[in-house]
């Protein structure tokens, strides 16, 4: 008959490298998580970035637009 003590100090060794590969694991995945945050956070700001530039541009369109129907008397008083 098998010892019960060898048994158990057996499945306590598959038990631990069970847990030392879910840790493994569990580091790639948050080794991933944070590369996967920072790309979004730049993706973040250069979109504010490019909105801000894109809505300077819009409002020199709008006053450029507004000063040429004021010339051309299109603008309402």
């Amino acid at each position: 008959m098998p010892d019960p003590d060898n048994m158990v100090l057996e499945q306590l060794r598959v038990i631990r490298a069970a847990i030392d590969a879910m840790r493994e694991d569990m580091h790639d995945i948050k080794h991933r998580m944070t590369s996967m945050e920072t790309a979004i956070g730049s993706l973040t700001a250069a979109e504010a970035n490019h909105y801000a530039s894109s809505a300077t541009r819009a409002d020199r369109v709008d006053m450029r637009l507004d000063r040429i129907e004021k010339r051309l008397d299109l603008a309402d008083a």
